[in-house]
């Protein structure tokens, strides 16, 4: 006889204990957290709604365009089989890469399915919408160490981008450059699950790989942009920046400022402190979030932290920036299935941590558990060291 149940299953004191901590954690309700059904993924702001809207991914398959503050999608896409990683938008197409290797197409506002994209030969990672003289186009990036551009009206492929010249694997994310970029070629940077970043230009006719040089140091070869120590998750240019620096997001647990003055080398680096899956910045503010579950808003002034949001009790996957004509809120989406809503306002951060300061208080302190196999933050730590030893 077969069981799903977990508590049939041999676990670790370690796995048991961490277990419990996110059952005690998932009743919080710090950022307002909309429950779903399956895992959230990726999430994309709906241009319609910029305050308050959002397309999500999830696990199960499913697409769903969301509306903050409630749990019945507004529009549900339906069609892969298996988890879907990541979203586009153009003006009238949602797209969606799968683990099933497709590009997935539906119209918005009807969502009737389109045309599906197959040439990936491995999950697709990554996906971002442009526009390539007068139309649109779609790139996109899979495990499979692959970049395909793609003309969206016919479906048809006008390129396919390798690294002919070192190692490229999985392709995590593609951020175009709104400095560089122009109505006949598109200039994009792309990460992959090394620690390199690699710059791209393409036309309709032609594709090519950009070099890198060290602005003090001319004459040293640098194929790529290297500034982290491994698998780069996120690429972010700065929207509030007139350079349009480029920020990004590491499994080596920092999110950096690669400066675009300096030949993209790090200006800035903020420790988040485990693997970062997202990094959001305003003119005020860098925020980055992770396998830790926080939600961290870090000073750009000083570079130091200011605060840090708990809520979520599983990796946090994606941030997106909301925003109305008043101000400005962060929406974090990850593994635990909920949405999360954040303020930018410093009187809001403010008063939303010493919320979060005064339910931990609230809480009785936690019982002698020397009897019941559960172990204490120290132990825990103790244990792990151990185990690694």
């Amino acid at each position: 006889m077969q069981s799903a149940d977990r508590d049939n299953f041999f676990h670790s004191d370690i796995a048991q204990a961490q277990q419990a901590r996110k059952e005690a954690k998932s009743s919080n309700k710090h950022g307002d957290p909309v429950t779903f059904k399956s895992k959230i993924l990726a999430a994309v702001l709906d241009p319609a709604a910029p305050s308050h809207g959002l397309f999500i991914a999830e696990s199960a398959g499913y697409v769903r365009r969301v509306s903050l503050g409630s749990s019945e999608p507004k529009m549900t896409y339906r069609g892969p089989k298996a988890p879907v990683t990541c979203l586009a938008l153009n003006s009238t197409t949602v797209f969606a890469g799968s683990w099933d290797k497709d590009i997935w197409t539906w119209d918005i506002e009807t969502a009737a399915p389109g045309r599906k994209l197959s040439g990936h030969s491995d999950f697709v990672k990554a996906l971002v919408c442009a526009k390539l003289a007068g139309k649109d186009v779609l790139i996109s990036g899979g495990a499979d160490k692959k970049i395909l551009v793609w003309d969206i009206e016919s479906g048809k492929r006008i390129h396919t981008i390798q690294d002919a010249t070192t190692t490229m694997l999985a392709v995590q994310h593609i951020a175009v450059d709104p400095f560089l970029s122009t109505d006949q070629e598109i200039v994009f940077a792309s990460a992959s699950s090394d620690p390199h970043i690699r710059r791209w230009k393409i036309t309709r006719s032609s594709a090519e790989q950009l070099p890198e040089t060290f602005v003090d140091r001319p004459d040293a070869e640098r194929l790529t942009i290297e500034e982290h120590e491994t698998s780069v998750y996120r690429l972010v240019y700065d929207a509030t920046d007139e350079e349009a620096n480029l920020w990004t997001a590491s499994a080596d647990g920092t999110a950096k400022c690669l400066a675009r003055s300096r030949g993209f080398v790090a200006d800035d680096s903020f420790d988040h402190g485990d693997y970062v899956r997202a990094v959001i910045v305003t003119e005020e503010w860098a925020i980055t979030a992770g396998r830790n579950e926080d939600v961290k808003v870090w000073d750009r002034s000083s570079g130091k932290l200011y605060c840090t949001l708990e809520g979520h009790f599983e990796e946090v996957t994606d941030l997106v920036l909301l925003r109305d004509d008043t101000s400005l809120r962060i929406a974090s989406v990850g593994i635990d299935r909920t949405i999360r809503t954040w303020p930018l306002a410093r009187k809001d951060l403010d008063e939303t941590v010493e919320k979060m300061r005064a339910a931990a208080a609230a809480k009785p302190q936690e019982q002698d558990k020397a009897g019941d196999g559960m172990l204490t933050a120290e132990e825990e730590a103790e244990l792990a060291e151990l185990m690694d030893d």
